[in-house]
């Protein structure tokens, strides 16, 4: 793709999330989504891949679909109420409908399935800002509205995004599709603590960015997208490889790294809330996706690949560790010693 097509498309990404994250107005708040979405379809279809071009289509479609039911969500609540102020839903139908088209566009279940093939046909870049950049603008706009939202039903919802997370990475060769049903997972646990406390919801949503971003970072320095070429990549870059076992870590949830920070606080305020079954059930589902985290640890420390590598041996001379890799891997491994500083901040 030309490099002025690139800078266009990746500067509309931008204006159409900042546009949605600075509304109080339902339709700039559409108008942002929209060229959002706009922006977006060009960049997955530019592998000219049919693959490609079959992601680039399911996400338009579902885009669509969901930016059509919050614009009928947000007209119906005008009628109701005579103003298009996202602040004021004040009537249950309009609310439900803009949770609902809220959650499409995130890939939270039930409404998650589009999401693991969609980015199983992009290059890892387009993947990176569909599971990063692309969150922000929906959960700002679920933000302003969470005093409305049925706290019920999104616990619902989120416990069932940890369960599939966890149960749809179990068996993925894919790289992709693992860090796909990771985002699930990981959204199940935001959406479950929005209606309590949104500043651990962001808190989450900030952690959940800077680890996604340094493994889609990783993974394309080594050039690695399923368990097999990932098993052999300890031959292109051996101290890469054992960072990436640190910051998978650090997804699953395990103490020591900046993954635990956020499950941590949100179990605390879950139980605070009387809410010690959910908690119990959430943690318990967290075992699933620790389990193919720690099962690809295991393939890419512990075990040598049965066929010899297709491509030829690297000189292992020079680190190419930029300086956004470096920066986010430190804060995915290294964020949990500072809790009480973070705690002051949100």
């Amino acid at each position: 793709m030309s490099p002025y097509a690139m800078s266009m498309l990746l500067s509309s990404l931008s204006t159409g999330t900042i546009i949605t994250l600075t509304s109080t107005h339902w339709f700039l708040a559409w108008v942002g989504l929209e060229i959002n979405t706009l922006a977006m379809v060009p960049l997955m279809s530019k592998m000219q891949h049919p693959r490609a071009t079959e992601a680039a289509t399911k996400y338009f479609l579902t885009q669509a679909a969901a930016s059509a039911l919050l614009m009928f969500a947000a007209a119906t609540n005008a009628g109701y109420t005579g103003e298009w102020t996202i602040m004021n839903m004040q009537t249950t139908i309009p609310s439900f409908m803009l949770m609902t088209a809220l959650m499409i566009k995130l890939a939270v279940a039930p409404f998650h399935l589009w999401l693991p093939d969609v980015i199983q046909g992009l290059d890892l870049m387009t993947c990176l800002i569909l599971s990063t950049w692309q969150k922000l603008a929906p959960f700002a706009l679920l933000i302003q509205i969470n005093a409305e939202l049925n706290p019920t039903l999104m616990t619902f919802m989120g416990m069932l995004s940890i369960i599939i997370g966890g149960w749809g990475g179990l068996n993925q060769p894919q790289m992709r599709k693992m860090m796909a049903y990771s985002s699930i997972a990981h959204l199940g646990w935001m959406i479950i603590v929005l209606t309590h406390s949104s500043h651990l919801m962001m808190l989450n949503l900030l952690v959940y960015l800077i680890m996604t971003s340094s493994m889609f970072l990783m993974m394309m320095s080594l050039s690695s997208t399923s368990i097999n070429k990932t098993s052999i990549s300890w031959m292109k870059n051996l101290p890469l490889m054992s960072t990436m076992m640190l910051v998978l870590m650090s997804l699953s949830g395990l103490p020591p790294m900046s993954g635990f920070l956020p499950k941590w606080l949100i179990l605390e305020e879950i139980v605070k809330q009387n809410m010690t079954l959910i908690a119990t059930i959430a943690a318990l589902s967290t075992m699933l996706s620790l389990f193919f985290y720690l099962r690809l640890s295991y393939v890419v420390s512990l075990t040598t690949s049965p066929t010899t590598a297709s491509s030829k041996m690297l000189w292992r001379l020079k680190m190419n560790l930029n300086k956004v890799m470096s920066t986010m891997i430190i804060m995915s491994t290294m964020l949990l010693p500072l809790t009480p500083t973070i705690l002051n901040l949100f």
